[in-house]
């Protein structure tokens, strides 16, 4: 059977938890990055073309996050997500709105 120092239950062979000392990470995300960067593009130059990379990077950064090694002032990969969907929302949009026709108007201003 067990020893008597070996019983899991017994609370005072527990310690405290300790993290690593390597448990922060200061690396930056150079995806994470990217894809806003991408996306600041996206806004600015209504490019659509790359509108889909800037969603694979931000696709990459929620698969890759690390929510107990990332600082809390760091950016949410979510966020990073949301900008980039939102940047191709906005790329795709002047597709599908209707505009008037400017060639009926002939007056001429006074």
């Amino acid at each position: 059977m067990s020893k008597p120092n070996d019983d899991p239950r017994d609370s005072s062979l527990e310690g405290p938890m300790r993290l690593p000392n390597s448990w922060y990470s200061e690396s930056s995300d150079i995806f994470g990055t990217g894809g806003m960067f991408l996306s600041g593009m996206i806004m600015v130059t209504r490019n659509r073309y790359l509108a889909w990379p800037a969603i694979l990077f931000g696709l990459y950064g929620v698969v890759n996050q690390h929510p107990l090694r990332t600082k809390e002032s760091s950016s949410s990969p979510w966020s990073n997500l949301s900008l980039c969907v939102m940047a191709l929302l906005a790329s795709y949009m002047p597709m599908f709105i209707v505009t008037p026709d400017r060639t009926q108007s002939s007056s001429t201003p006074l």
